[in-house]
C-alpha cells in the first residue's frame, strides 16, 4: 500500500487511488455529525448559488456552509457542529458548502473513491482502509480557504498514515498541540459567533463515529456523502 500525504486544491486534483478528503476544522466533522443527527441526505457542493439553488427547488432542504468560517446569508446553519449538534435533523436533506472541504471532493477527478477525513470518526477511516487494502491512498490535507496548508489536517493525515504503518500517535499531545496553535481561533471572544469554543471540541472528539463517509456521484450529476458503518 503507498500512502500519499497531499495538499489543498491541487492535491485533490492529483488524488488518486482510495482517496480521503480531509477538512478537521470543520467540513468533515461537520458532515459526521448530521448524520449523528439523523439526516437522510448529505450533498455537497462547491459553488454557494449552487447550494442555494438546490434550496428554492427543494425548499424542505437545510443548507449548511461558510465562507472564510463565517456562516453564508440565508443559510440555516454555519459550519460548526456546535450549532448541528442541538439540530433535528431526522430524515432531512443537508446541502454543505464550505470553502475548502467540499472543494476537495468536487475535485478529486482522478480519484477510484472518495471518502472524508476528520479526527471524528478516524479509526473507522482507518479500518475501511486496511479492509479495501487499495494500491494507493491519497490523503489530501484540505486546509485554511484550501490555499494554506493547515495544521489540524496535516496531523490527521500523519495520524491516519501512522496507524495503517502500526504506529500509534497519542491523541491529547494532538489536542494539545492544536489548542496552542490551529486552534486558539476558537477561544477567541472576537470568533465566538462563527467559531465557538464548543467546536474545538468537538472536531478533536476523537473517534466518536464507527462509520465512515463515501462521497458517490449519482446520475443527477451531484455528490452524495453515504454513511458506512465500520
Amino acid at each position: 500500500m503507498e500512502i500519499r500525504i497531499l495538499q489543498l486544491i491541487d492535491g485533490a486534483k492529483k488524488a488518486e487511488g482510495l482517496t480521503v478528503i480531509i477538512d478537521v476544522f470543520r467540513a468533515f466533522s461537520v458532515a459526521c455529525y448530521t448524520f449523528g443527527r439523523g439526516v437522510k441526505r448529505h450533498i455537497p457542493v462547491g459553488e454557494v448559488n449552487f447550494a442555494r439553488k438546490l434550496k428554492e427547488e427543494n425548499n424542505d432542504y437545510i443548507l449548511v456552509g461558510e465562507r472564510n468560517g463565517i456562516t453564508l446569508p440565508g443559510f440555516d446553519f454555519g459550519n460548526s457542529p456546535t450549532q448541528i449538534i442541538g439540530a433535528d435533523l431526522s430524515d432531512r436533506t443537508v446541502v454543505h458548502t464550505t470553502t475548502a472541504g467540499t472543494q476537495g471532493i468536487v475535485n478529486a477527478n482522478r480519484a477510484e473513491e472518495i471518502i472524508t477525513g476528520s479526527f471524528v470518526n478516524a479509526s473507522a477511516i482507518i479500518r475501511y482502509i486496511k479492509q479495501r487494502n487499495p494500491k494507493i491512498v491519497s490523503l489530501v490535507c484540505m486546509g485554511y480557504a484550501y490555499e494554506d496548508e493547515a495544521e489540524e489536517d496535516v496531523l490527521c493525515a500523519e495520524y491516519i498514515k501512522s496507524a495503517l504503518e502500526g504506529k500509534v500517535l497519542d491523541h491529547n499531545e494532538i489536542k494539545e498541540r492544536l489548542r496552542q496553535d490551529a486552534g486558539k481561533r476558537f477561544f477567541q471572544p472576537e470568533s465566538q459567533g462563527w467559531a465557538p469554543e464548543g467546536d474545538f471540541d468537538l472536531c478533536l472528539d476523537f473517534n466518536r463515529f464507527n462509520f465512515i463517509l463515501r462521497a458517490e456521484k449519482n446520475d443527477d450529476g451531484l455528490f452524495y456523502l453515504r454513511k458506512i458503518d465500520i
